[in-house]
């Protein structure tokens, strides 16, 4: 297996070269593409401006009996409880899902 320590030599020797030529540059680049792709990526933390993390939902801002009983729980739990209740009322009564359908295009 390659280690860090031999790119970086090998890096350094690639460009100390006084002339490089077609060659010299290939293989720098082929050095540089290894190190980077041997190197593990952290995850950058997700950034939001106004709006909460997605792990829970926070429904403070109202107090209807169906925000209280979601509020703080996970997000993805509710969304997959939204999608089932979505498609139930698609079959069961479509006329008010395509009105619910139109206000979150609108």
């Amino acid at each position: 297996m390659i280690k860090e320590e031999d790119l970086q030599e090998a890096i350094a020797e690639c460009q100390g070269v006084r002339n490089p030529n077609a060659n010299t540059c290939l293989k720098l680049a082929s050095y540089y593409t290894i190190l980077d792709h041997t190197k593990e990526k952290e995850e950058e933390p997700a950034v939001y401006s106004y709006a909460p993390a997605p792990d829970q939902v926070d429904f403070s801002f109202s107090d209807s009996e169906f925000a209280q009983m979601v509020d703080g729980r996970p997000a993805e739990d509710m969304w997959r409880l939204m999608d089932e209740l979505m498609s139930t009322l698609q079959v069961i009564n479509p006329r008010l899902y395509n009105g619910v359908m139109r206000k979150i295009e609108d």
